[in-house]
């Protein structure tokens, strides 16, 4: 039988990466809608730490819903 392709090491490198990408993406996306609104630099700043700190907490709830629902299942495969 073959084993996984990853080890725990590289899946954990993996996870940091989309995190990354993730919060960066939402931080990205807060920016660019106060640049559309003709924002001062400051409020462009302000509205890129704003989407981190949301994009932070959005990956946090993401990935605890994931794992409980992934215990959740697990446990109704054992009965």
């Amino acid at each position: 039988m073959v084993g996984p392709s990853m080890t725990g090491e590289d899946r954990t490198v993996g996870m940091k990466r989309i995190q990354f990408a993730f919060v960066v993406m939402v931080a990205a996306s807060g920016a660019l809608v106060a640049l559309q609104a003709e924002a001062s630099l400051a409020i462009i700043a302000a509205a890129a730490v704003g989407g981190a700190v949301v994009g932070a907490v959005l990956w946090w709830y993401l990935v605890s819903t994931f794992r409980s629902s992934q215990r959740e299942t697990e446990a109704r495969s054992r009965r």
